[in-house]
Order: C-alpha cells, then sequence, then structure tokens
C-alpha cells in the first residue's frame, strides 16, 4: 500500500535526530495485569485526574467513545455510538481478518529499534474506524497510561475513517503521579479515505524522567481532510516523533499544529512532514515552541510532487528563561508550477511589549503571561467546540505553572 522510507534515509534522521539513541534495555517489557474495568468511576481518584489533564474525562462526558490502556492491560475499550468501532487492537486482529490489510502497512517493524521493539514486544493499543458515511460528532478519548515504574509501554493504534465519514479523536497520553521514569514506544497508522475528514488531537502529560518514541504515517485519499495536532506543556525527558502523512488523493489536505513547551533538562525532537503527491492538494504545518530551559528542535518538511499544490510552513519560537529552539523548515518542490513557502523565527519577549502592558496597568508577570498565551494561541480550524475548549484549558494550566 505504501513505499516505506529507504534505510538510507532512515539513518539520515536518526544521526539528525536530538536524543536519538535509547538503551532500551534499561526498561522492562514484561506485561502487568490490571482488572478490567465495567465503569471508568472505578480507577483510583488520583487516575482519573491524571488523564484529565490529558483532556480523557472517566465520567466521559460528550464523548463518543473511550479506550485506555493501563500499562500492558487494556482497562476499557467501548463505542458509545453508532457507526463508531473501538477495538483493542489484538482482538481486532484476531476477529477481523480484514485489519491483516491495514496493520502494519505504513509503518513497517524494521523503520527503527523503536518500531521493531514495539513490534516484537507488542503489548497492545487500538483501533477506532468511523464507518461509511458516519458523523461522529462528540471525540472519542483514548488514554495511554503508564503507573508501573521503569517499564515500557508498546502500542500499535489504527485509525480508520472510511469514505465520507468523519471523526474527531482526542489521545491523552499520562503518567500516574508516583512513576519516576518509564519509555513509551506507540506506532499509529492513519487511514483517512475519500471525502472524509479526521481531527486527532494528542496531548502529552508525561512524567519529566520518561521518554518516549512515538512513530506515525497517515494516507489521505481523494477530497479527505487529516487534522494532526500536537500539544506537550509537561516536562518530559526526552521526546522525539516525526509524523509523516502523504496527500494520495485529488484535493486532499493536511494540516499539522504543535505547541510545545521546553522544561529545563528537557530534549523535545518534535517536526511533521507531508507529501504531497496528487493534484490540488494542500498541506499546511504550524508549531509554536516556548524553551523555558529545555532543548527543542521543531522540524517542518513539506514535499510538493505536482504543479497546482499550495503548502505553507510556520514555525515560532520563544525563549523564555534559557533554554535552545532549533528550527528547521525544508520546502521540496518536484514540479513546476508549485506554491511552497515557509517562515520561521526565533526570538525572545521584548522589552517595550511588557513596558506597554504595564502602562496599561498589568504587573510585569501579568503582562509577560499575556504575551505567552497571546503567542502560544493558535487557531485549530475544524474542532468541536469544547474540544477547542479543552485544548486552550491544557495550554492555560501549562503557562500558569510556567510563569
Amino acid at each position: 500500500m505504501l513505499d516505506v522510507r529507504s534505510r538510507a534515509e532512515q539513518a539520515r534522521e536518526k544521526k539528525a535526530a536530538l536524543g536519538a539513541d535509547i538503551d532500551l534495555s534499561k526498561y522492562s517489557f514484561a506485561e502487568v495485569s490490571h482488572p478490567y474495568l465495567q465503569d471508568l468511576r472505578q480507577m483510583p481518584p488520583e487516575d482519573r485526574e491524571q488523564m484529565l489533564n490529558a483532556g480523557v474525562d472517566a465520567n466521559e462526558v460528550d464523548r463518543s467513545g473511550t479506550f485506555i490502556q493501563k500499562d500492558s492491560a487494556v482497562l476499557y475499550s467501548k463505542s458509545r455510538q453508532e457507526g463508531l468501532e473501538i477495538y483493542p487492537v489484538k482482538e481486532a486482529l484476531e476477529k477481523l481478518p480484514w485489519v491483516e490489510d491495514y496493520y502494519g502497512k505504513l509503518v513497517a517493524p524494521e523503520t527503527d529499534k523503536y518500531t521493531a521493539a514495539a513490534e516484537l514486544s507488542l503489548q497492545n493499543g487500538y483501533l477506532i474506524r468511523a464507518l461509511p458515511e458516519a458523523s461522529v460528532s462528540m471525540p472519542v478519548q483514548s488514554c495511554l497510561y503508564l503507573d508501573r515504574d521503569g517499564m515500557a509501554q508498546t502500542v500499535h493504534n489504527i485509525v480508520i475513517c472510511e469514505e465520507g465519514s468523519e471523526l474527531h479523536v482526542i489521545t491523552g497520553c499520562a503518567t500516574s503521579p508516583h512513576l519516576r521514569n518509564g519509555l513509551h514506544l506507540g506506532i499509529t497508522e492513519f487511514y483517512i479515505k475519500k471525502n472524509a475528514k479526521l481531527s486527532f488531537t494528542m496531548i502529552h502529560n508525561w512524567a519529566k524522567n520518561m521518554a518516549v518514541r512515538p512513530r506515525s504515517v497517515g494516507v489521505v485519499e481523494e477530497g479527505g481532510l487529516f487534522l494532526n495536532n500536537y500539544i506537550c506543556m509537561k516536562p518530559v525527558k526526552s521526546l522525539q516523533m516525526y509524523p509523516t502523512t502523504y496527500l494520495r488523493g485529488p484535493g486532499a489536505t493536511a494540516r499539522f499544529y504543535s505547541i510545545l513547551l521546553g522544561h529545563p533538562g528537557s530534549e523535545l525532537d518534535v517536526g511533521g512532514r507531508i507529501i504531497l503527491e496528487a493534484d490540488k492538494t494542500r498541506a499546511e504545518i504550524i508549531s509554536r515552541a516556548i524553551t523555558n530551559g529545555g532543548t527543542i528542535v521543531a522540524r517542518g518538511d513539506l514535499v510538493g510532487e505536482k504543479a497546482g499544490i499550495k503548502a505553507h510552513l510556520e514555525c515560532k519560537g520563544l525563549i523564555l528563561k534559557g533554554g535552545v529552539i532549533h528550527a528547521i523548515p525544508e520546502l521540496k518542490g518536484k514540479a513546476e508550477g508549485v506554491e511552497m513557502s515557509h517562515e520561521a523565527a526565533v526570538g525572545k519577549i521584548a522589552a517595550e511589549e511588557i513596558q506597554y502592558l504595564q502602562s496599561r496597568g498589568l504587573s510585569e508577570e501579568e503582562a509577560t503571561s499575556t504575551i505567552v498565551r497571546g503567542f502560544m494561541s493558535v487557531d485549530i480550524p475544524g474542532l468541536p467546540k469544547k474540544l477547542k475548549a479543552k485544548i486552550d484549558q491544557a495550554v492555560a494550566q501549562s503557562e500558569k505553572e510556567m510563569m
């Protein structure tokens, strides 16, 4: 279905990546059992609170379905709306023969050592599927939760939007309050079919000594729309992700949005690549990054292969209290008539901006907070209002803690 990247290309990316080498032998891949829950409110209050901070509501208010995996065990998997299917991926592989046509077809196990480890020691993950013409108006929520200290969590996720469907997914990755260190290896494959729409919002709420290696690839067919939103505002030791999407059908569109905060000691290497392979395809990659003493590499890569495509990349960084931001925008045009642009900027809060707000009656701290909040505000089109409110709430809470 898709030609995987060449080994030479993979090697170049690995060499350029920040904090690329994680010693897997330092983590336990042993499975941990937890009882399946009939009601999410049976979870300990501290777990519910941690998940809520990552956008996952144990009360399932305004949710069309839920999937939760704690360590290696599936705690809960349920669809609450007609036209929506949710399965643990291992169960789906056993019961649904057609899943083999999707599993591992976009992200090959040999891509790197993390995808290989995830395949060889697969614990579970989810299959979320919107049936043809189904409109799943309320978000599906999923949570990949790590509770056992020193553990490696491995998941393989598949999201399918069948022809003409619409789906919103909010996935929260989080750890228990007592966890000191751990490893998360996640593979996700996205299939957005003809005239389908998917918004996928990921909120990370990891422990400060976590190492995280998500790997994802998507394919968008004719007239399809893929909104991929990523928010990481909490401390994390090492994060490296570089989702790739192929726009395969005429009129397909992909938009990537990311909001990043680098805390002291954190290393974030976050980017995205969109390959525009068909006529009249559109792409946008927008990132906002603030370092509060951490190191952030913000990547973006747009590849235009047909005349008439339009693509834009924007990366803006703000150094607040020390740290490093490295913006790497890349454009590659392969045909006459491509329309591609990029904008990158890294700077600091201007003293005159703070002075102006102080002249309006704000304290220095209030002025700085106002500027930061405005900088991190990114208009993400196509999201349900309540999902947009949850994103704004996560940004505001993290901004408050940072200040």
